[in-house]
C-alpha cells in the first residue's frame, strides 16, 4: 500500500515494526547490471561468500569489489574464502562513512526514494516482492544504473 496525505500535511505511518529482520546484499556493475540477494535475518559470512561466488559465476573477467566495513566483509572466514579467487577478484575496502564513493549506495537511494517510497508492507513477503519488482524495473533502465557510477569520483 502507498501512503498519501492532503497537500501540506505530513502523512503518518503506523506500524508495529515487530516483524523479523530482512537484510539485503547487492552489487552494481558499470556494464550496467544489478545483482541482489535478500536474506531473512542478519547477513553472515556464508551469505557474503555465496553472493560473491554468484557474481563470479555470472560476471566474466576481473571483478573489483569495493565494499564498506561491514563485519562480515572483514571476517577471517570471508577473507579466506575469497583469496582462492584472487586472480579474478580484487577486494578494496572503502573508507568509513564514505557512501559517496560507493555506486551501490545509488541503487539503495533510488530504491528507498523512488521505487519503494511511501510503501508500508504488512509483512516480509510483501516487502520482498516489492523489492524484487523494483529491481526488475531498475534492470530495464541501464542509464539509471550507469548514473550511480557517474556520481562517484572514481573513474570506471
Amino acid at each position: 500500500c502507498k501512503t498519501w496525505a492532503p497537500r501540506g500535511q505530513t502523512p503518518f505511518l503506523y506500524h508495529c515494526f515487530n516483524w523479523p529482520k530482512l537484510s539485503a546484499i547487492s552489487a552494481v556493475t558499470p556494464y550496467p547490471r544489478a545483482y541482489l540477494r535478500l536474506v531473512r535475518g542478519t547477513i553472515t559470512s556464508p551469505d557474503v561468500i555465496a553472493f560473491v561466488r554468484h557474481l563470479l559465476r555470472w560476471i566474466p573477467g576481473t571483478i573489483f569489489l569495493f565494499w564498506d566495513g561491514l563485519n562480515t566483509h572483514r571476517s577471517k572466514k570471508t577473507r579466506a574464502a575469497l583469496t582462492q579467487h584472487h586472480p579474478r577478484l580484487h577486494v578494496y575496502r572503502l573508507p568509513a562513512y564514505a557512501p559517496e564513493l560507493n555506486p551501490d549506495e545509488g541503487l539503495w537511494a533510488w530504491m528507498k526514494q523512488h521505487a519503494l517510497a511511501g510503501q508500508c508492507p504488512p509483512n516480509l513477503q510483501v516487502l520482498e516482492q516489492s523489492i524484487r519488482r523494483a529491481l526488475r524495473r531498475l534492470r530495464r533502465r541501464p542509464q539509471l544504473i550507469r548514473s550511480f557510477f557517474r556520481r562517484c569520483p572514481f573513474s570506471f
